[in-house]
């Protein structure tokens, strides 16, 4: 933790909440937008209105925007959750959700999955969200778990008729992270459908805002921070609301790295540490990027792939072969689109380039020398 970006270094975390609390890996390679947003929201923070709590980072995937997100949380000292938002995202999604609690010999005699997940929910302790709990003990990913959930709801209902019910009300992620003044990334919100959900979640985002609950009305926590990440717009893509993007007091165009950090973080990622190979890969991925863009083939060429790329080859793979399976055909299939980015490398002598570093590797013998010990 970076002691200069503290927000509030009086408060007293929990030991869950400290354990929510990201803990950079020896990796981790902070970036000019990791120390440009935090000097930025750290200068602002006691300044009312000007402070900055609301952070957009936008970018292709794999650009570092998850990552900059949990350094973030690591930086200011504050647990980090997320939220993965999809299409069919509704209120309750946004806020959580009322459960009645049915008795144990109802219970009993559901289905073995149905059982195991209200059982979860009712020994819960509040802690983590109906969501998270359902992601965990059902293994399913957020959206499954969002639609897993309505349907709780609906059995939960038909199995209490005629009995005195006990109703709970399990929170959102989005509510905790609220509530209890957590860093909390949303992916994706450009996705959500339902014109009624970005309200909600636009009033949320308002420095002064609330989220009214059926319990109760939740005041934005004074430490809670918000950092959207969404995927730069292709033709036909749904732009970011308008609305949710003015109560952004922060953006940040998430593009490739510097070659030289790109360098390091391969280095760092994989031990692999032949400079002359991993600066041909780099050119090709930054070539392969820019070529994409400017064609608008959808996929990317980013840090992952790179990644990948250079770990397969430091393990022995041909720098060629396996620069379509870990690079291209990641980011397009499509014959022709294919045509476009190897026309792009040619033209820029990088086929000429990988040719020679595949003679330089087949001529050093099997690449797992290269890696750090």
């Amino acid at each position: 933790m970076n002691q200069d970006y503290v927000l509030s270094p009086a408060r007293q975390l929990t030991d869950a909440e400290k354990a929510l609390v990201w803990k950079k890996p020896p990796t981790h390679k902070a970036s000019e937008e990791e120390r440009r947003i935090c000097a930025e929201v750290k200068r602002n923070w006691n300044r009312g209105e000007m402070k900055i709590a609301n952070i957009l980072l936008e970018g292709d995937a794999g650009s570092g925007k998850t990552q900059v997100a949990k350094a973030l949380s690591a930086n200011f000292g504050l647990p980090y959750t997320k939220v993965t938002c999809f299409a069919d995202m509704d209120k309750s999604d946004i806020i959580g959700a009322i459960l009645p609690v049915i008795s144990s010999e109802r219970l009993e005699k559901l289905e073995p999955a149905d059982r195991t997940a209200l059982k979860a929910l009712y020994e819960s302790d509040g802690f983590q969200s109906a969501a998270g709990i359902l992601t965990d003990v059902l293994g399913i990913a957020p959206e499954q778990a969002a639609f897993k959930m309505k349907q709780l709801l609906k059995l939960a209902a038909e199995n209490t008729e005629g009995e005195a019910v006990e109703y709970r009300f399990y929170p959102s992620e989005i509510v905790r992270a609220y509530k209890n003044g957590y860093l909390l990334e949303i992916q994706e919100p450009n996705v959500i459908r339902d014109a009624a959900v970005l309200m909600a979640l636009n009033s949320a985002l308002e420095l002064d805002g609330s989220i009214n609950l059926p319990t109760e009305i939740v005041r934005r926590h004074p430490d809670f921070i918000a950092v959207i990440t969404t995927n730069r717009s292709y033709a036909g893509a749904r732009p970011l609301n308008e609305a949710l993007r003015d109560r952004v007091q922060h953006s940040e165009k998430m593009d490739l790295p510097t070659k030289e950090v790109m360098l390091e973080r391969a280095m760092a990622k994989t031990g692999y540490r032949n400079e002359r190979v991993l600066d041909v890969l780099a050119d090709t991925i930054i070539i392969l990027d820019k070529t994409a863009r400017a064609n608008a083939i959808k996929g990317v060429a980013g840090m992952r792939s790179y990644f990948y790329w250079a770990d397969a080859v430091a393990d022995g793979a041909s720098v060629k072969q396996s620069l379509y399976h870990k690079v291209i055909y990641k980011i397009t299939t499509d014959s022709e689109e294919i045509k476009l980015l190897e026309d792009a490398l040619a033209s820029h002598g990088l086929t000429a380039s990988l040719e020679e570093v595949e003679v330089q590797v087949k001529k050093n013998g099997t690449l797992k020398l290269w890696r750090s010990r």
